[in-house]
């Protein structure tokens, strides 16, 4: 029996450092997904390994079960139905087992993935023999929720083939979890979050997770359910960032300037929640949808402006603007800002040409381009014989 999972990534619509602040944010699904396929060995194998396999970069990592049991000796008791931390022992204790892959320290991001991964899969099925493949659509490192995505994938797959789910293994083609099922995978996705980035918000596995939109403000996450069809153009500048000296950075100049950025934040909060009721409200026509695609847009351009006076653009950024301008398109950046991705608004009535055009002078600057829909569907699983 092979399960296959998938998860998608996430964007940020508006709000983005100002949520910090107090203010509202939107974020949306993207149709980009990580996938995570899983299938235990049957007798006739005679394996008694634990792989991992990560397609993209063309790494497999294993472990003898033994060595596991060796290391982690407690494991086995864990309540699946409750999910909880990885305690300071057993974070050291899956290090070791890290360490031994040969990960150069300059891929910090890549041993916590692979420790994230250890530590569901030794929660939720011990030290069972199995392997494990990994390929994704999203860029890693973008602000794009590849880590939730992953941690969702991971954890929809191996609950997938557990006792805490009841599922229809003939079903063909992808299907959903119910709602318990789906709360317990995003619980479980949160605590992976927790090992790769320390403090998570949890509202990237969240999104990945449930799918569509969610609206969230100083920790409440309200779901939005989208009444129109919405592509993005997303950018991806390949500039790394530093979400946490950003972060700071706004930070900073709030402390340096408290009522001015109280006035920023406000704005921000006011163009959050009217992209949320514009997404909302009923689409009677194109008509409509045109208009209302209009006034995206304009809360689009409103937001990239209000982040610039927070600090957080970059010279990548402004030259993807610059292009989809000439276009009369609407750009922002997404996320963290000083490089990563940005988003431009594709109005339904957009000609392919032009997309082409816009696409084939950002590829020349030497970015990579995607075309998403936005607010889709959450996490899926197929059985091995289906899609």
């Amino acid at each position: 029996m092979e399960v296959r999972a998938r998860a998608p990534g996430k964007i940020i619509l508006a709000g983005e450092h100002a949520v910090v602040h107090g203010s509202t944010a939107v974020a949306a699904a993207i149709d980009l997904y990580t996938y995570v396929s899983l299938r235990f060995p049957t007798p006739d194998d005679d394996d008694d390994v634990l792989k991992l396999h990560l397609k993209d970069l063309d790494l497999e990592f294993s472990w003898p079960v033994g060595k596991i049991k060796e290391v982690l000796p407690e494991l086995g008791s864990q309540d699946t139905l409750t999910p909880s931390s990885c305690s300071l022992e057993i974070t050291k204790a899956i290090a070791s087992l890290v360490d031994g892959l040969n990960i150069p320290e300059a891929n910090t991001g890549l041993a916590s993935g692979v420790s994230a991964f250890l530590w569901l899969y030794t929660s939720i099925h011990g030290t069972k023999p199995a392997k494990a493949v990994v390929n994704s659509e999203l860029p890693l490192g973008a602000g794009l929720g590849s880590s939730a995505a992953l941690c969702v994938a991971l954890s929809a797959a191996l609950l997938a083939l557990s006792d805490s789910t009841k599922l229809d293994f003939s079903h063909q083609g992808w299907q959903m979890f119910d709602d318990n099922e789906l709360e317990l995978v995003n619980k479980w996705a949160f605590e992976g979050e927790k090992i790769i980035h320390g403090k998570p918000s949890g509202i990237d596995n969240t999104v990945s997770t449930y799918g569509n939109m969610i609206k969230f403000k100083s920790g409440e996450l309200t779901s939005i359910k989208t009444n129109m069809p919405l592509k993005m153009l997303i950018t991806n500048t390949k500039v790394g960032r530093n979400t946490k000296a950003l972060v700071a950075g706004v930070s900073e100049r709030t402390t340096r300037h408290s009522s001015t950025m109280s006035s920023v934040f406000n704005a921000v909060d006011s163009i959050s929640n009217e992209f949320a009721a514009i997404i909302q409200s009923p689409v009677s026509d194109d008509l409509a949808i045109t208009e209302k695609e209009e006034k995206l847009g304009e809360l689009m351009e409103m937001s990239q402006g209000l982040l610039q006076c927070m600090g957080v653009s970059h010279a990548s950024i402004e030259t993807v603007i610059r292009t989809t301008q000439k276009y009369k398109l609407s750009t922002k950046l997404t996320g963290a800002g000083g490089g990563g991705c940005v988003l431009t608004l594709l109005p339904t009535l957009l000609s392919g040409t032009v997309v082409d055009k816009v696409i084939a002078e950002l590829e020349s600057c030497g970015f990579q381009c995607f075309i998403a829909g936005i607010g889709g569907r959450g996490m899926e699983i197929s059985f091995s014989g289906s899609s």
